[in-house]
């Protein structure tokens, strides 16, 4: 009896939700959202669905944990000025939707999860110590997590985009591809377009986020504090 006892034990430590969800991410970052299957899931632990279930309720609670997951791994900062944390969390939860774009597509489809009310937390607990206002607060943390989710759901749209193209295009003549898309039908009628259209070919999708989050800041610096 002892023997099974033991042997029960190692097979609920295998089975743990720590271990779904690691595999879950692991399928998730090679196949996206539609490889995500509670059959695929047991067939990589080796286990039945029914074992699964017992932890998990369906693919949407999975999603939300792998989510949880991944974004909890980025919201912890040692960065002393509050402006700092503020750009290491964004920079953070950019660096991680880019590796685990469906994590960004889970974020921006059901913004009430907990991973949501973490970012909020963690970026709204440091405007205090930046100077904002507490009546214009939540309005800052606001603009500053709808514009991380804006920017987290587009970069896994480009994602799962990117998987139409042929292999090896060009990311700087596709980009010039769609500029010259949107301009032929009036070439003069978007002069901002033709002035942008050699930054917009080359440009750094990392740096053009932080120089989002900079501009939300310091708009920060200015809000209301009457």
């Amino acid at each position: 009896m002892a023997k099974t006892t033991q042997r029960t034990e190692r097979r609920t430590d295998a089975l743990s939700k720590e271990r779904i969800v690691e595999a879950a991410i692991e399928i998730l970052d090679k196949g996206g959202e539609g490889a995500l299957t509670f059959r695929a899931l047991a067939a990589r632990l080796a286990t039945g669905a029914g074992a699964i279930y017992w932890h998990v309720t369906d693919k949407n609670e999975l999603l939300a944990m792998a989510t949880d997951d991944v974004i909890a791994r980025v919201m912890l900062v040692r960065e002393a000025k509050p402006r700092e944390a503020i750009r290491a969390i964004a920079l953070g939860l950019f660096d991680a939707i880019e590796a685990h774009p469906w994590a960004g597509a889970q974020l921006s489809r059901a913004p009430w999860q907990s991973a949501v009310g973490e970012i909020f937390e963690s970026i709204g607990s440091q405007l205090d110590a930046l100077g904002v206002a507490e009546q214009a607060q939540l309005d800052v943390a606001s603009a500053l997590v709808h514009y991380i989710l804006g920017c987290a759901g587009q970069n896994a749209a480009n994602a799962t985009n990117a998987r139409l193209l042929p292999p090896g295009t060009d990311r700087a003549a596709f980009l010039a591809t769609i500029i010259a898309r949107w301009t032929q039908r009036d070439p003069a009628g978007f002069p901002f377009l033709h002035k942008m259209a050699s930054r917009f070919r080359d440009h750094d999708d990392r740096a053009q986020f932080l120089a989002g989050i900079d501009l939300i800041l310091a708009g920060a610096g200015t809000a209301d504090k009457n």
